[in-house]
């Protein structure tokens, strides 16, 4: 992995190929980002590089946080994110635009799945329902918790009812349809985590097909 920015996801879209075939887009502002910090094996015992995404407030930052950006002499950053790169070519203050990233490029994705709140087994894990007869007794529950004596608990792991989304999800070999750098955004093909506005790790694809 040798290239690696913050985004935040503007929202989907579409474009026209030369041959005139619809492809579905994802727009995403790319930077600009600011390098803050870079971690070596020596002091902090692996190496990566951390960057600073979208401004905010110094009063709005704890003690710790601004003397961050003060050691790193750069305007104080809302978001912070980490990446672990093989080869680090950066210096503290550099700023990372969007034409790190060229089209036809492959890269991963990773963000916030929305979040949908307390759902059932039928919207969590895509299970068939019963019959909605009155006399059923049975419509949208779970199903059977087990047998009655042996083993006389419910398994590890069975699909129940519970929160459904917030997590982080990876999507790889994305790959960039469009880069504007007028607008610092890159276009990439198909849907990636996250609401409108959700914050995005992009980086080289590890798997490039």
């Amino acid at each position: 992995m040798k290239k690696a920015i913050l985004g935040r996801k503007v929202g989907m879209t579409q474009i026209f190929d030369e041959t005139g075939k619809v492809i579905p887009v994802t727009v995403i502002e790319a930077g600009p980002c600011t390098v803050v910090q870079i971690k070596n094996v020596d002091t902090d015992g692996y190496s990566a590089v951390k960057l600073g995404f979208g401004e905010i407030k110094e009063k709005k930052l704890t003690k710790p946080a601004k003397g961050t950006f003060t050691k790193a002499n750069v305007t104080p950053k809302k978001h912070l994110r980490e990446f672990r790169l093989e080869e680090i070519s950066y210096n503290v203050g550099d700023e990372i635009k969007a034409d790190i990233f060229a089209q036809g490029e492959s890269v991963d994705i990773t963000g916030t799945t929305k979040g949908k709140g307390f759902q059932g087994v039928i919207k969590r894990h895509g299970q068939s329902r019963g019959p909605m007869g009155h006399g059923s007794m049975y419509h949208r529950r779970p199903g059977s918790m087990g047998s009655t004596s042996t083993p006389g608990r419910v398994f590890k792991g069975k699909k129940l009812p519970g929160h459904m989304g917030m997590t982080t999800v990876t999507i790889q070999n994305l790959e960039i349809v469009r880069v504007d750098l007028d607008k610092n955004v890159i276009l990439v093909k198909g849907s990636v985590p996250g609401n409108k506005g959700a914050i995005l790790k992009i980086k080289d694809s590890v798997k490039r097909s």
